[in-house]
């Protein structure tokens, strides 16, 4: 979803495939009952106090810049969300899942439970609402879920079954623990010996973020 232009409130909005398939169903499934907003288009380096114009005028350059256009991905899009912090906040809240690089054999499994540090005056926490996790390239995953979070959005993500080849495509899941099993299928790998993609977590409370890669490292499965 994203403004049009910076004259008008006309919003452009995009739906996901899960949001036109609830649209479609014309049941009253697509309800909105929650959104974000984002500033990745801005770049606050152009705030100029300096401006001769006076104070009016401090900001007209991010005033003017331009706006990006709604698209579907969240993994290039809505990457910095904007979020409310205590008053007195010193430090942005960051997340920790105990890895700078997940590496995973062919058909094994890892369980991840992120950290959220420096959010609500606490050195580390356990978010309420859980984490948003997406996998980059779904492929490269036979099961991937999230545990422990149970409204009716989240289990609608975390309902995984097996996954094939495929194509590639990203895949979320939210939950307070997320669960990985590396692909067993042999042919995604052909004459590689690593697949590559990347973990990006999302805390549902602080809106802090981070991006790890994945290796998944071949091991016959015949």
């Amino acid at each position: 979803m994203g403004y049009l232009n910076n004259t008008s409130v006309v919003v452009d909005a995009i739906l996901t495939n899960t949001g036109r398939q609830l649209l479609a169903q014309n049941d009253g499934s697509f309800q909105i009952t929650q959104f974000s907003l984002s500033d990745d288009e801005v770049d606050y380096t152009l705030y100029n106090p300096n401006q001769p114009s006076g104070s009016a005028f401090y900001g007209e350059a991010i005033e003017n810049m331009p706006i990006i256009q709604a698209f579907p991905e969240s993994n290039e899009i809505m990457k910095y969300k904007l979020i409310t912090l205590p008053r007195g906040t010193a430090k942005l809240p960051v997340i920790n899942i105990g890895y700078n690089t997940i590496v995973i054999k062919q058909g094994a499994s890892l369980s991840i439970t992120p950290q959220t540090l420096n959010y609500l005056g606490a050195t580390s926490t356990f978010e309420q609402s859980g984490y948003v996790a997406t996998i980059g390239d779904v492929r490269t995953m036979s099961a991937f879920n999230g545990v422990g979070i149970n409204t009716p959005d989240a289990t609608a993500l975390n309902a995984t079954g097996t996954i094939t080849v495929g194509t590639n495509v990203s895949k979320t899941v939210i939950g307070t623990s997320i669960n990985l099993t590396a692909t067993t299928v042999n042919t995604l790998f052909g004459s590689n010996t690593i697949l590559y993609t990347t973990l990006t977590v999302i805390g549902r409370d602080s809106g802090a973020r981070i991006q790890i890669p994945v290796q998944v490292t071949y091991v016959n499965q015949s």
